[in-house]
């Protein structure tokens, strides 16, 4: 409508001037709601064709959009086991700092876990106590059994050198006798050293083998404990949390709430039409007006524009994507900040806004070698940007009314 209007005043009313004071055709008589066509034919039409260029030129090279929000993350509650709640320690709407406990499961099989894997670990250190006093043992009757070696083995030296001086002097069987004494003791001081090399492999392998992996069996309890106790990842507010002592919570079914972090950073994220993606870049100066802020408008930067449309993203699925499904065009996503800090710090997160970005050739009309009628458009383009920034402080002007009066809200 601004643009007709505006339009209209240099193209209609020229023409009805001419055809008043030269042509002396009077309103209401010569020009009428039956001749009006034919006699304002030209403005009418000139009209019309000026009001379309403009409406194509401020569109175009000023983008708009009613899709800008202020986004923001949430991270969900959730426990990393199954669960029945044994206690809660925050309330709904409770702000909660990183690290701060929220609820605790039931515990009890990972107490119970974590008490058997002690005695577990104390039942090993006995176990190398007694290994010990083994190994003592084993060393004794390495003792006797070397004493017992040395004097059957003197006993058959004596024999046989007796043999050997006076034959016949000691039966055969005797010496024989003594030959097989002197193999068990042998055999005893070889089954008292292998039980001493098992008992010293038992004490410096398998027994600390064993602790090490009933210490480890012990962390693994303990970590499964720690799961129980439920803390917040992140500072922030607690929303949508109702859980109770008795409520079952499953990881993959029934989260037990959801944290909005702290604002770390104010931006708007704003979707522009794919036609304007030549025009739109970053450091694009441009206004915003929001619902939860009435009658202001906030200046704003383009930070990001983001280099993909998610309409055309492919995910791998078990079919073949047939791409007319993607015929429906998806937007440009454009991240804008404002201009100067503190001014949307008093919007809701998520709060919806109107954005504008302005085309700003200031650079391109510097140019030395720039033709005039090339720096008259360029001109032209910087300065119809006016007409979308009074169209957005008349939306930021009716908004109130709108919601409150016409929408019935």
């Amino acid at each position: 409508m601004l643009e007709l209007l505006l339009c209209s005043t240099l193209t209609i009313l020229p023409d009805f001037l001419f055809r008043r004071f030269v042509q002396d055709k009077r309103l209401g008589r010569e020009i009428n709601l039956f001749t009006v066509w034919y006699e304002l034919r030209w403005g009418i039409t000139l009209c019309l064709i000026l009001t379309i260029s403009l409406i194509t030129t401020v569109f175009y090279f000023h983008p708009s959009t009613k899709s800008a929000s202020s986004v923001f993350r949430t991270v969900t509650i959730l426990p990393e086991t199954n669960g029945r709640v044994a206690e809660t320690f925050v309330e709904i709407n409770q702000r909660v700092q990183e690290g701060q406990p929220l609820f605790r499961l039931d515990s009890t099989a990972q107490e119970a876990a974590v008490e058997t894997t002690k005695r577990k670990i104390a039942e090993i250190d006995a176990a190398m106590v007694t290994a010990k006093s083994q190994l003592a043992e084993s060393e004794g009757r390495i003792v006797q059994a070397r004493g017992a070696l040395e004097q059957a083995n003197d006993e058959l030296a004596r024999r046989t050198e007796v043999q050997e001086r006076s034959p016949g002097s000691i039966a055969e069987a005797e010496v024989e006798r003594m030959r097989v004494q002197v193999q068990t003791a042998q055999g005893a001081l070889d089954a008292a050293l292998a039980s001493r090399d098992t008992v010293v492999a038992q004490m410096e392998f398998q027994l600390p083998a064993e602790k090490a992996s009933a210490e480890a069996a012990l962390h693994e309890a303990k970590v499964a404990l720690n799961k129980t106790m439920v803390v917040a990842g992140t500072h922030g507010m607690l929303q949508q949390f109702a859980l109770r002592p008795g409520d079952i919570v499953n990881p993959m079914l029934r989260p037990a709430g959801i944290l909005v972090p702290d604002r770390s950073a104010v931006f708007l994220m704003a979707g522009f039409g794919q036609i304007e993606s030549q025009v739109i870049k970053e450091g694009m100066i441009g206004e915003v007006t929001c619902m939860a802020m009435p009658w202001q408008i906030v200046p704003t930067v383009v930070s990001e524009v983001q280099p993909v449309i998610a309409s055309g993203q492919v995910k791998p699925t078990d079919t073949l994507i047939d791409v007319q499904q993607m015929g429906r065009p998806g937007s440009i996503t454009v991240i804008m900040e404002p201009l100067y800090t503190g001014q949307l710090d008093s919007l809701p997160q998520g709060g919806n806004c109107i954005a504008n970005l302005y085309t700003n050739n200031h650079e391109a009309l510097q140019d030395p070698d720039i033709g005039f009628w090339h720096s008259l458009g360029l001109h032209a383009i910087d300065t119809v940007g006016l007409v979308h920034a009074i169209i957005l402080r008349l939306q930021a002007l009716v908004i109130p009314f709108q919601a409150l009066v016409f929408g019935g809200h």
